[in-house]
């Protein structure tokens, strides 16, 4: 393959939660900007969701250590903490590894559908701001065709326990009588609509706020709960039993002060669930006293124990993909050849058109429906003259030959044809 296809990735099977969010590319654009500019990509795509982080490129070379390089100056971070995190797939690899994300086998929750929609997020604002391009588009649709597929034909999602309700069980399970109990939801995000969307399914009454109070409303409007203002909930904390935590903030909404404070006006104990990537619990939370605080590690850990229930869906759907990864990797070669066959097929219709023009004015032809059959005639020729040539040029790059493709371009003159444009 003349483009190599580039995955490189920090998630939550790898690294916890404290390391992942260091990973976090807080402006979007700026990162694709320095991506392609510095690190030989031609074409980007970031998902990036609360339990991971991840590039997908196109290159014609594989320098790993520019994008480790480009990625640690836009978070900060050290090398040596890029080199420990960040692991780095190509071609076939990444292939496999997009399907399992489409397909939800490497979602935190086995089979839920949120990450499809993130992905899907994904590869559309990449597109928008043209971070992206033939390569990664195809790529991205077939993918998403075929995890698709493979979730309706499996039933893998069905049943399956989001990062949402996964959150209310842990509540469940550590708190008695939890519909007496006081809830809050800090977020109006995808993670808070999974929340709420657990909670109103089980019956439970809740809060919700955010940042501005219409949103919050808006909210409530679809999800259910009652909005209160975001002021009055980071002075009263107290009025709460249990807090989910779901918010894009750069820095700590619960501190350690504030549930102090909480805490000395309060005779029961809180449990507070922090779902955010970055972390906005401060982790000193839990050192006081009659507070148990729980994250996203917690949560991977309860999914680990979930998932041994369905490893025999998993090995059908891992067979399916194996299977698949095939084809999408012949896909992906052929658009090699793509740019050629389109660029042979334009100039051979420029010589038709040119040598038609040429002959019906010599004929002095005027009757429309013999223009329309020597028109018909002519198309027909070169099509079957053109075909197979140009789907053997197809075959060679779904194959793997370069060389081939490289004859080809020679013999058609393509590269200078290129240049004379």
């Amino acid at each position: 393959m003349n483009q190599n296809i580039i995955n490189a990735r920090v998630t939550f099977r790898n690294s916890p939660i404290h390391i992942l969010e260091q990973f976090t590319l807080k402006d979007i654009e700026n990162a694709y900007e320095q991506f392609k500019k510095h690190s030989e990509l031609d074409e980007c795509v970031i998902i990036q969701t609360c339990n991971r982080i991840e590039l997908f490129g196109k290159s014609k070379s594989n320098d790993h250590e520019k994008i480790k390089k480009i990625w640690a100056s836009l978070t900060g971070l050290e090398k040596d903490t890029c080199d420990e995190n960040l692991e780095i797939v190509e071609n076939k690899k990444a292939f496999h590894h997009l399907l399992k994300l489409t397909s939800g086998l490497d979602s935190m929750v086995l089979g839920e559908e949120q990450i499809l929609g993130q992905i899907k997020k994904s590869i559309t604002s990449a597109r928008e701001i043209k971070a992206s391009g033939q390569h990664l588009n195809t790529l991205f649709d077939k993918a998403i065709r075929v995890g698709t597929r493979i979730r309706n034909s499996s039933g893998i999602g069905k049943g399956g326990i989001s990062v949402g309700s996964m959150a209310v069980k842990l509540a469940e399970e550590n708190i008695d009588e939890l519909k007496t109990k006081k809830i809050l939801l800090i977020g109006t995000g995808e993670v808070s609509t999974l929340v709420a969307k657990s909670l109103q399914r089980r019956g439970y009454a809740f809060d919700v706020t955010s940042r501005t109070i219409r949103r919050s409303q808006t909210f409530c409007e679809t999800m259910g709960g009652e909005s209160v203002k975001f002021e009055e909930v980071l002075s009263g904390f107290e009025n709460y039993d249990i807090i989910f935590v779901a918010t894009t903030a750069p820095y700590f909404l619960v501190t350690h002060e504030r549930i102090t404070a909480a805490m000395e006006n309060k005779k029961s104990g809180m449990m507070i669930l922090d779902l955010s990537n970055p972390r906005t619990v401060d982790e000193k939370v839990s050192t006081i006293a009659g507070i148990k605080l729980m994250n996203l590690d917690q949560i991977a850990e309860m999914v680990e124990k979930n998932m041994n229930a369905r490893l025999n869906m998993v090995k059908t759907i891992e067979n399916i993909i194996n299977e698949e990864v095939s084809v999408l990797e012949a896909s992906m070669k052929r658009l090699d050849a793509e740019p050629l066959v389109k660029d042979v097929f334009k100039n051979i219709e420029f010589l038709r058109t040119k040598e038609l023009q040429k002959a019906l004015q010599m004929l002095n032809e005027k009757d429309m429906e013999k223009i329309k059959i020597i028109d018909e005639l002519t198309k027909a020729v070169v099509e079957s003259i053109v075909s197979t040539p140009m789907n053997n040029i197809r075959k060679a790059s779904e194959q793997g030959k370069p060389d081939l493709i490289d004859l080809a371009s020679k013999l058609f003159d393509y590269k200078k044809q290129n240049q004379a444009d």
